[in-house]
């Protein structure tokens, strides 16, 4: 709850002997919790609250006695919502109070997590037309209570404010008019093509391949290479974290979008509670689907800390991640805000360096990305596999990009944001599957900058090779609704984030898939120009289209050897580096994937494959 501004200054001598002689607090505890609300803002019971001093339930009913008045129970109680909805619900969070519905004698019952002052009364009385009964809630209550009254409002709002903003930033249309158009005149040609000159378009489109193939591979090279001169230096050090004063720390909100993740809830829990930051400037939302009951009773079952809030997500299309957290941001009240991921395990610092990180950036730097990377990297081939990518991106390809101030696609987990500049960009895309990239992107066209921060978040990596498909064609997908949205306009993105930043965009967001969509022609092409007599060869291709298809499988290949070679090295995880030659099968599954992201594309564009947790054997 929160408490006027008298009741932080005089610490309420009323109340105080309350907490006292009920045994609920000692003096020690009492101020402790009226410094935290000091250097909040809060109120002295949410703080003893969020400090784990006392029971929320415990410590409302001590509040109902200090106020004298009675308790509303906003889980149960019956509220009018055509009194309720005649108001604002952003209002109600950002004021405490609603109300809940009239009585026969036309009052009505207003709950409050402020304690009513005459004068605040006389005004909502003027402006509800009637008498008004005051009864004690939680902030939490309210909140929570605001979400079921107004879910439909706020589940089309999280879903399509972006949408509603600038419609040519949003994925919900797949393909523009002129994309359309576009896509069938080269489809026909490719027909045609095909009808009058089967060889010759064989031909072409392996070579194109090819080189979009190597385009790709040397642009990341050349990115990377740069990104390795940070090989050995720490960015943000210990000494520079030691010296934080937990005073001066602003308020951080975590977000936490789980769907059918009861097997480790419990987990995350335990991960999160390692967080070193003052508990009463940190709160946590856990993003749960209305029908997830299976998740909620879990976390429920686990007994989180008192600044972990349940927020149930309302129904609604695209039933997304970044819909989950568009919720999130509605009722987030940090100055900054992180994302993780259920399997998430930060390190203990990760806040506090992205707050040194973001006050040497200044108001341009929106959102630093941490490193991830994986506690089950020797499982088995597939995370061996999945470790060496993931050290090789973070560590020198984010690196590079940073350096180079190019535009940063950003994971879907350790992004932390300004919360005031988030809600400016218009949160997330929900009908964008990978809406992080997406973000980054669009933070870059209104000259925002993305950091990296040296601080690392372990993960669970894919053990399965359906579930890896699953995933990677989700994050291709993403990719290419990326590329399209942006693509709409590529002349006002060349103007915004200038042709450097723009040729890079192209490269990373739209070369990624067309070069995974190249790999197995250009393999095809490499293995019939090894295995077939040449002979024939010549009859089907000239030299020049093979000559290449094996420059590309040589070198390009090579390339991304190399790259995946260099990840171990910063970690010094060098048991890793042989695993970096089976590179060229790994990304025949990057292959496979692709094939099937452009099949959802076409089909299924705004679908969510859910990536499964907990399968691994090994514990964080």
């Amino acid at each position: 709850m929160t408490l006027d501004p008298t009741r932080l200054a005089t610490g309420d001598s009323d109340y105080t002997d309350l907490l006292l002689a009920s045994g609920i607090a000692t003096e020690g505890e009492i101020e402790e919790a009226l410094l935290a609300a000091a250097r909040t803002g809060s109120g002295l019971d949410e703080m003893l609250v969020q400090l784990g001093v006392v029971d929320a339930l415990e410590l409302q009913r001590l509040v109902a006695r200090s106020w004298g008045l009675d308790i509303v129970d906003t889980a149960t109680v019956h509220f009018d919502a055509d009194l309720v909805r005649a108001g604002s619900g952003q209002r109600y969070i950002a004021e405490d109070w609603m109300p809940v519905h009239r009585r026969r004698d036309g009052s009505i019952i207003v709950a409050s997590a402020r304690r009513p002052s005459p004068d605040w009364q006389a005004d909502l009385e003027e402006e509800l037309d009637a008498r008004v009964e005051f009864r004690v809630a939680s902030t939490w209550g309210i909140k929570d209570a605001t979400l079921r009254i107004f879910d439909d409002i706020v589940a089309d709002s999280a879903a399509n404010d972006l949408y509603r903003a600038n419609p040519a930033l949003s994925a919900r249309v797949v393909f523009s008019r002129g994309q359309k158009v576009g896509g069938a005149v080269l489809a026909a040609c490719l027909v045609a093509l095909g009808v009058l000159w089967p060889a010759g378009l064989a031909s072409g489109v392996i070579a194109i391949a090819s080189v979009v193939f190597l385009l790709g591979t040397g642009f990341k090279f050349v990115v990377a290479m740069r990104g390795a001169r940070f090989d050995v230096v720490e960015r943000i050090s210990d000494a520079e974290v030691a010296d934080l004063d937990d005073a001066d720390l602003p308020k951080y909100t975590v977000l936490v979008p789980v769907f059918r993740e009861a097997n480790i809830v419990a987990q995350l829990i335990d991960n999160l509670g390692g967080l070193d930051y003052p508990l009463e400037k940190l709160e946590v939302l856990i993003l749960i689907e209305e029908e997830d009951h299976a998740t909620r009773d879990a976390i429920a079952a686990a007994d989180p800390p008192a600044h972990f809030h349940v927020v149930t997500v309302p129904k609604g299309h695209p039933q997304t991640k970044p819909r989950a957290c568009n919720v999130g941001l509605y009722l987030a009240s940090g100055d900054f805000l992180v994302i993780y991921d259920a399997e998430d395990t930060p390190d203990p610092d990760q806040l506090k360096k992205a707050v040194i990180a973001f006050g040497r950036g200044g108001e341009r730097t929106v959102c630093v990305q941490a490193s991830l990377n994986y506690f089950n990297a020797t499982e088995n081939a597939l995370t061996r596999m999945f470790t060496l990518e993931y050290s090789y991106w973070f560590d020198y390809m984010l690196a590079g990009l940073d350096h180079a101030d190019l535009p940063i696609p950003l994971g879907g987990t350790s992004n932390h944001f300004r919360t005031d500049a988030l809600v400016r960009l218009g949160g997330w895309d929900p009908y964008n599957v990978t809406e992080d990239a997406d973000l980054g992107i669009r933070a870059s066209a209104l000259g925002y900058r993305v950091g990296v921060i040296n601080s690392t978040t372990m993960e669970e990596a894919n053990t399965s090779i359906p579930n890896f498909v699953r995933q990677r064609s989700r994050w291709i997908k993403g990719y290419m609704q990326t590329t399209l949205v942006h693509a709409r306009r590529p002349l006002q993105l060349i103007r915004e984030i200038g042709i450097v930043r723009f040729a890079s965009f192209a490269l990373l967001i739209g070369g990624t898939p067309a070069t995974f969509l190249g790999v197995l022609p250009s393999y095809i092409g490499t293995v019939v120009a090894l295995v077939l007599p040449s002979a024939w060869l010549s009859a089907l291709f000239p030299p020049w289209v093979l000559w290449i298809c094996l420059f590309n499988f040589v070198i390009g290949n090579g390339i991304m050897v190399y790259l995946s070679m260099m990840g171990p090295y910063k970690r010094g995880t060098f048991h890793l580096i042989h695993w970096a030659l089976l590179n060229p099968v790994y990304w025949i599954l990057h292959s496979v994937a692709s094939y099937k992201a452009l099949a959802q594309l076409l089909t299924r564009p705004h679908y969510w494959e859910k990536t499964e947790h907990g399968l691994t054997t090994r514990t964080s």
